[in-house]
Parts: C-alpha cells; sequence; structure tokens
C-alpha cells in the first residue's frame, strides 16, 4: 500500500500545484459572484433607463389605452407615417410605434427606431396590445371584464413532508435547482477528471514511462493510485469552491443589503408613494424571501454529503472507464472513437435526473 500512496501523492501535488489548478479553482466562484453582480447591474441599468414610445395608432384601436411603465412611456402622435419616420431620429432613445389603419385585418404593426429594441420591451407592448384587444372582444360580445377577471383564480399549492420531527415545508422548486445543478456539476466533473486519468495513462504509454514503473508496482497499484490521486484533485478542488462561493456569496448579500440604492427603494415601498412601483418591489421582495425561505428548508449538509458519495461512485467508475480507453490507444486522437460508448450513459442518467 505504501507504493500506492506514493502515487497519489505524486498525481495528487504534480496538478495541485499546477497554476491552472489554483487559476481554475478561485476563477470559477469569481466568475459566479461577477456574473451575480453583473445581473444586478444590468437589472438596475435597465430600470434607471425609461424608454419613450411615439405611437402612431391609425385604426385607432388603441388610442391613449397603452399604459406607460416603470420601463415604458407612450406618447400618441397625430400625422403622416413618413413625417413620424423622420421625426424619431432626432431624438435620442426614441421608438417610434407604428400601427397601420388595416390593422383589425393585416394586424401589422411596427417599431422603428435606430436602435433594437429589447425582447422584454417587444412583450410587454405585445401583452398590453393583446390584453386591449381581448378586453374589447369581450366587452363586444356582451361580457362584463370586470366579472371576468374575478373569476380568475390563483391555485398554490404548499408541499409538506413527513419526518420524524413530524410536518415540514418542502419547496418543490428549490429543491430541483439544487438537484439540477449537482447533478450537472457531477456530469462536467466526471468528463473533466476522467479525461485527465485517460490523458495521463497515454501520456506515460508514449513516453515510455509505464515500462520502468510497471517494473516497480503491480498495474492494479499503477491504476488504482492514479485514480484516487487526480479523485482527491476533485475533490479538494469542489471543497475550496464551496468555501470560496460562500464566502464570496455572503460579501456581495451584505454589499446589496447595505447599498444606498437598496435603502432608497425600501424607504419608498415603506412611505408608499408609487402606488405600481411599491406592488412590483413588493412582489419582488415577497419572491427573495420565498427562495430564501425554501433554501432553508433545504437539509444541506445531506445534500453535499451525498453529492460526494455519489461524485466519488462515479468517478470511480468511469475513470477506470476512460482509464481502459487510454491503455487501449496510443495517441488522444484515437480516443474519439470510444468516446460515444461512456458518453451515452452519462446523458442519459442526466435526463433522468431532470425529470425525478
Amino acid at each position: 500500500m505504501n507504493k500506492v500512496f506514493l502515487i497519489i501523492q505524486r498525481e495528487y501535488l504534480s496538478r495541485v500545484k499546477k497554476k491552472s489548478f489554483l487559476i481554475m479553482t478561485f476563477l470559477v466562484p469569481s466568475l459566479f459572484i461577477a456574473m451575480i453582480f453583473f445581473v444586478g447591474y444590468l437589472t438596475k441599468k435597465g430600470d434607471d433607463s425609461k424608454k419613450e414610445f411615439k405611437v402612431l395608432d391609425q385604426s385607432g384601436i388603441f388610442k391613449n389605452q397603452l399604459s406607460s411603465s416603470s420601463t415604458l412611456n407612450f406618447t400618441y402622435l397625430d400625422g403622416n407615417y413618413a413625417q413620424a419616420k423622420k421625426d424619431i431620429r432626432k431624438e435620442e432613445n426614441a421608438y417610434l410605434l407604428y400601427i397601420s389603419s388595416d390593422y383589425a385585418q393585416s394586424g401589422n404593426t411596427e417599431i422603428i427606431s435606430e436602435k433594437k429594441p429589447g425582447f422584454a420591451v417587444v412583450d410587454e407592448i405585445e401583452t398590453q396590445m393583446e390584453t386591449i384587444l381581448r378586453n374589447k372582444k369581450l366587452i363586444a360580445a356582451g361580457i362584463d371584464t370586470a366579472v371576468l377577471n374575478s373569476s380568475k383564480a390563483k391555485v398554490s399549492i404548499n408541499a409538506k413532508q413527513l419526518t420524524d420531527e413530524g410536518e415540514k415545508d418542502a419547496s418543490i422548486g428549490a429543491t430541483f435547482i439544487v438537484g439540477f445543478v449537482s447533478a450537472f456539476l457531477i456530469y462536467l466533473s466526471l468528463f473533466i477528471y476522467g479525461a485527465q486519468v485517460m490523458r495521463g495513462v497515454i501520456e506515460e504509454k508514449t513516453n515510455r514511462i509505464i515500462e520502468v514503473i510497471v517494473s516497480s508496482v503491480k498495474p492494479f497499484q499503477l491504476m488504482l493510485g492514479k485514480i484516487l490521486g487526480i479523485g482527491a484533485v476533485g475533490l479538494t478542488q469542489f471543497l475550496l469552491w464551496i468555501i470560496l462561493s460562500t464566502g464570496l456569496s455572503t460579501f456581495a448579500t451584505g454589499y446589496f443589503a447595505k447599498s444606498d440604492d437598496g435603502k432608497a427603494k425600501i424607504e419608498q415601498i415603506s412611505k408608499g408613494t408609487q402606488g405600481e412601483e411599491m406592488t412590483k418591489a413588493a412582489s419582488s421582495n415577497n419572491k427573495v424571501q420565498d427562495f430564501l425561505q425554501a433554501a432553508d428548508t433545504i437539509n444541506f449538509p445531506y445534500i453535499i454529503s451525498t453529492f460526494f458519495f455519489y461524485f466519488l461512485g462515479g468517478y470511480l467508475l468511469y475513470s477506470a472507464l476512460f482509464a481502459a480507453v487510454g491503455s487501449a490507444v496510443d495517441n488522444e486522437t484515437e480516443t474519439q472513437q470510444f468516446m460515444l460508448p461512456i458518453t451515452l450513459p452519462l446523458i442519459f442518467t442526466f435526463i433522468l435526473g431532470m425529470n425525478v
């Protein structure tokens, strides 16, 4: 066993000391947190920039019907289409919403601007127009829209899990997200570290090092040490990712909570100065609180322990298969023909895990 430990030590230290290992260990959590900051920045920037829409409705169907929001402001025009297109180029960050006179038959609607409108903007306008058309059709059919809207019901099912301690809340959405992310990490890591085992075997065969090593240790001991050593590298990297991600996430959460912008929004909500904005902000806060409460119901020690258990089991199985492929070929290009039989079970189990 002493020889196996020496091989494990060599495989572990030779990879941990590489600059690529250190870079990836610190880069992945940093990119994850940077992505959160970037999404928050884009959201804030999107909230701050209000888009001006000049509406030229020649059909008269939507005249004074479109409602301005926190992101859109509608101003109605009177005039011809050609002049409206010329005028829109003189204004910065302005858009022309043109509704043709034969809209009832053709449904022709255009947005003209120097900049392309975002998908969310177009979707919001389409939603408003669809609602207006639906209400007009209901009124024409003699149906009271107020009665119809009041008849809508929202059903919310709360999942409860029975345990030895009694009932507790079970968040299906949060559980699915945690399970999906864990399955994806295992799926990705098996390829990364399994490929490292395969490349290591091919490299030793190419350099004729294997002939010298086999004279000192048994092939089983060599393969066992190589697999366990690279597996230890993977576990070390995952542990560091968890620690760094937790620390950086705590910092990011504290940063957003202490930001002046966040405080201003909280004060605005508490004062109730804007009804629609207050409702949206309160709804957003409730969603965040619901997500945090759902996260509290997840048994993370159990999740982490089972994650490492299944990672080790899958890694030991697939690294042995990758090592077998490496021993059967002379260079890395020849491994492509053997990858499909190894990849298919992984893809199948990953898809199966999404439906569990």
